[in-house]
């Protein structure tokens, strides 16, 4: 990865104190003077409260209300899988694109969903008031239960409270220092109003990933719809201003980033970079290749292998740029810096260093143990050697019929009564499954299996001994009905009963390794997750006595801001600039994927303007889970829609580099160019422009 040499000088002297322009900032605590002095800038809570209203959590990514009556603006790679769960044979959604031309034409995104943050309430006292005193594994039983407890209390009072049901999360911030109760309005019934074709919104595909400059139609729009069957009504949403920022003008990301690792230990990165990150890579490098294959194979499977197939190569390339990042002894030797310096302050503070002890030798002792459980851990208990959607549904109703008779606060937490719509919504979902597709990725999952854990592990011989991985894959999903939604309702509904009875084989495979992936489970959280959440809470309990809340917390998926500017950089001793503009696409295009522009473009390309602005770059602190986030000015006007980061971004998982980071947007220009000219789109135009 290339650096700047003051870059590396900096990174080697500086703490985290140091990076004092990073951070994806909580909503309760939003840095006013930092975002003042560093943008000029000064937040009011109108701004604040009405930004937070119109930002919405899916499923997947990030989004934003543009309308009062439900509409919604995300990527198009947020919305791929409703695309191609809309798709068939005959009718590709994603390659195709599509546009409701009113709105019972809007399609249903049955596994979707909004979620908009309304109230927070710190709940820390309560959590760390009913895991004192206890050992480790207590406390992890501990606070689970009283998580659950607390969620399914707030969900219960919310019921009969003035602004209506609330979806109650718990949320962890500082590595255990803060717990806080998130109460989401939740929409269900989220449908699709339009897309454009993927090689224009994918434009570059995956050579063009995690690069700048762009070009780039990453974009889609959806509309909420509430129990009713009506559109939503979301008096709070995002307008826009159709010019786009300008260069160096102050611009803020809200959204959902989906997880940093800022504020681990030396021991956890030595382990992710030692460990976790290289057998990662080497799987799905390996399942990749095997999908390419399986696409070349003809038009359907390249058609059915094509959305998998992105999300894999996304992936490959940031764990390969997060591997890059913990391999440059530089940046080590600063995150070794920033642990020696908060030990010393530590160590400085005797009542402080009697209540703290020694954490970070804890944790490294539980990474140890980790590595020792985790190839067992991964491939059964957490599913890697079951790579199929049919089995996570049999896993699904197995576990489910065992833990829903339990006590709530009992249950694995995935299967608390908070979860549970959202568990039954993704079985019922009528989501299109290919058999060879399921073969090929189960057969694959099962020789890695029999490869890491060894052909004499007790559970490669209960379930290879007289079958090979493709023999056994054939059978199980030949045999099995879970494809069918109706059998999957009825299995939950009818509960134990039928499960125990079920001769399905992807179920009867489900119950037969439940009893060794739960003892595996039990084994890491007890042995691993125990101490290393135990000593985490000690670490936050430091750094807040040394630093306060100075710093952001890591993101946890949960609502965050961040400020910046719209800026380009240097690399290489060469200025790249913060736009791109539409009469450089045309240039780039060759008429072969993954630089081949759409016929509908092709056709108007005479009409269209040229100058006009397409992709930008800000230095706003953002990662994955930030896709679909609006960028918005300083008057809180929509200017742009996050889709992915530069390079130098990846390794912001770690750190943030302010000279070479760089967030990555579609500008509102080419949006309503395309939706104009390319597209015929008026009605939606009309709805956007607030006419």
């Amino acid at each position: 990865m290339r650096r700047s040499p003051l870059l590396a000088a900096l990174l080697v002297l500086f703490t985290s104190c140091a990076f004092a322009d990073e951070g994806m900032w909580t909503f309760d605590n939003v840095p006013h003077e930092k975002i003042k002095a560093a943008v000029g800038v000064d937040l009011d809570a109108a701004w604040l409260d009405r930004v937070r209203m119109s930002t919405i959590r899916l499923s997947n990514c990030t989004a934003s209300f543009v309308s009062p009556d439900g509409l919604i603006l995300t990527n198009h790679h947020c919305a791929e899988s409703c695309l191609d769960d809309n798709s068939s044979a005959g009718h590709n959604l994603v390659a195709d694109g599509y546009l409701a031309r009113s709105r019972e034409q809007e399609l249903k995104c049955g596994q979707q969903l909004a979620d908009v943050l309304m109230e927070m309430e710190n709940v820390t006292a309560k959590v760390q008031a009913a895991t004192a005193g206890l050992p480790a594994k207590a406390a992890n039983d501990k606070r689970k239960s009283t998580i659950t407890a607390l969620e399914q209390q707030c969900e219960q009072q919310s019921r009969t409270a003035k602004g209506g049901p609330r979806k109650c999360e718990m949320v962890n911030l500082y590595e255990g220092g803060q717990f806080w109760l998130y109460k989401y309005q939740r929409y269900t019934d989220v449908r699709l109003v339009f897309a454009p074709e993927r090689a224009i919104a994918a434009f570059g595909g995956d050579p063009d990933n995690f690069q700048f400059p762009r070009w780039c139609l990453d974009m889609s729009v959806l509309r909420a719809y509430g129990p009713d069957g009506k559109p939503a009504a979301t008096p709070n949403f995002l307008r826009f201003r159709a010019d786009g920022p300008r260069a160096d003008e102050a611009v803020f990301v809200s959204g959902h980033p989906g997880s940093t690792q800022r504020l681990l230990t030396v021991a956890e990165l030595e382990y992710l970079r030692n460990s976790y990150l290289p057998r990662w890579l080497q799987r799905y490098s390996e399942l990749r290749g095997r999908l390419i294959q399986y696409g070349k194979t003809g038009p359907e499977a390249h058609r059915i292998v094509e959305d998998p197939l992105n999300g894999i190569e996304n992936s490959i390339k940031v764990r390969r740029g997060q591997l890059d990042a913990l391999l440059d002894e530089r940046l080590m030797k600063a995150k070794r810096g920033e642990e020696a310096d908060l030990r010393a302050k530590v160590a400085a503070n005797a009542q402080l260093a009697a209540l703290t002890g020694d954490p970070w030798a804890d944790i490294a002792r539980a990474q140890a143990r980790g590595a020792e459980l985790y190839m067992p851990y991964l491939y059964v208990e957490q599913g890697a050697g079951f790579n199929s959607r049919l089995f996570g549904y049999a896993r699904t109703l197995v576990r489910a019929a065992a833990e829903r008779p339990k006590p709530n606060t009992s249950r694995l937490p995935e299967y608390a009564e908070a979860a549970l719509p959202r568990v039954l919504q993704r079985l019922e979902a009528p989501v299109p499954v290919y058999p060879e597709l399921e073969k090929l990725t189960l057969s694959f999952s099962l020789e890695r299996m029999r490869e890491w854990l060894g052909p004499d592990a007790a559970i490669v011989r209960q379930l290879m001994s007289n079958e090979s991985p493709d023999s056994l894959a054939a059978q199980l999903v030949g045999g099995t009905q879970l494809a069918d939604p109706a059998v999957r309702k009825r299995l939950w509904d009818d509960g134990a009963t039928a499960v125990d009875a079920s001769t399905d084989p992807m179920i009867v495979l489900a119950r037969s390794i439940d009893a060794q992936a739960r003892s595996l489970r039990s084994t890491y959280e007890d042995e691993v997750e125990a101490p290393t959440e135990a000593a985490s809470e000690k670490i936050a309990h430091a750094r807040f006595v040394a630093y306060g809340t100075s710093l952001a917390p890591d993101a946890t998926f949960t609502l965050r801001l961040s400020y910046g500017t719209v800026r380009g950089w240097t690399e290489q001793g060469q200025p790249v600039e913060p736009f791109t503009h539409l009469s450089r696409l045309f240039e780039r295009a060759t008429g072969q994927e993954p630089f081949r522009i759409p016929d509908s473009w092709m056709k108007v390309r005479d009409q269209l303007d040229m100058q006009t602005r397409f992709d930008l770059s800000t230095t706003n602190d953002i990662t994955g889970g930030n896709s679909g986030s609006p960028l918005i000015d300083a008057h809180g006007q929509l200017v742009g829609l996050m889709f992915d980061g530069n390079f130098h971004s990846i390794a912001g998982d770690y750190w943030y580099d302010p000279e070479l980071n760089r967030a990555v947007a579609v500008d509102p220009t080419i949006m309503f160019e395309a939706l104009g000219k390319v597209y015929q789109a008026q009605e939606l135009l009309a709805e956007l422009r607030g006419r």
